[in-house]
């Protein structure tokens, strides 16, 4: 059975699972949705048009929902999405999106989210990430699966940051990031790719291998972005296709990159 606390104030309107608990003195706002196993702390205000999936664990404090802090926002119904089996610990802000972009701010699934995070408007970011303590993403950031963002890094509005980097502490990102770097520091700085991430998520050494070679390709050679797209081409010939998926992401992701990457 739904077990709400007596303290918490829950709005007739808002669809709750059966099989939600919502802790004391919690506030759960009229256009929420909320499937099942999801726990909600005390102390934790969800609004706006939010949907939240199966089986997250809310820690108390949280503000999750809220306006977009953006001057342009004029009261349009755009949402929050959170998927399902998220952590989400103490004091975290998640904005819903603007009219300015999809509409729709999005954290995926099996995220895991450390105390004061912020996820502003608009953001969209994948699965079996890790944001420590304090990380804040401006608005229309893009996070894909596997990142880990360091404890009091900042992200720049419109910066995409590729699926397994890893961002170091108190790093802050104005560029995009290609997927599988390691990077840190303020200006930001790569270094080399997220070897022991990779190794951990079950990358083969001739994977890890030829990801270091397109590294050094992008990074080492010094070469411009186009002639290192050209480079990064020739060598996916030379590999297989379990190596080739791999370095194809990266050599992508340098087609898609707005605000430039980071190197």
């Amino acid at each position: 059975m739904m077990s709400i606390h007596p303290t918490a104030i829950v709005d007739q309107r808002a669809q709750l699972d059966s099989t939600v608990e919502v802790g004391a003195y919690s506030i759960i706002g009229p256009h929420v949705q909320i499937a099942s196993g999801t726990k909600i702390g005390p102390h934790v205000v969800i609004e706006g048009h939010t949907s939240i999936g199966k089986d997250n664990v809310f820690y108390q404090f949280s503000s999750i929902g809220a306006a977009p802090q953006d001057k342009k926002y004029a009261n349009e119904p755009t949402q929050l999405v959170i998927g399902d089996r998220n952590v989400i610990r103490e004091f975290c802000t998640f904005n819903c999106g603007t009219v300015q972009d999809v509409g729709v701010t999005r954290l995926g699934n099996d995220n895991w989210i450390m105390a004061y995070v912020h996820i502003a408007h608009d953001c969209q970011v994948g699965n079996h990430t890790i944001f420590a303590n304090n990380a804040a993403l401006a608005g229309h950031v893009h996070i894909g699966d596997w990142v880990i963002m360091g404890g009091f890094s900042n992200t720049h509005q419109f910066c995409k940051i590729g699926a397994h980097s890893m961002v170091g502490m108190s790093t802050s990102l104005t560029q995009d990031v290609p997927p599988f770097i390691l990077l840190n520091g303020n200006p930001a700085a790569a270094h080399g790719i997220n070897v022991e991430g990779l190794k951990r998520r079950g990358f083969t050494r001739e994977q890890i291998s030829a990801l270091r070679q397109a590294y050094k390709i992008i990074y080492k050679s010094g070469f411009s972005l186009d002639q290192a797209k050209i480079e990064l081409d020739n060598f996916t010939l030379s590999l297989s296709e379990a190596e080739a998926t791999h370095v194809q992401a990266m050599r992508t992701f340098l087609d898609t990159t707005t605000r430039g990457i980071l190197r």
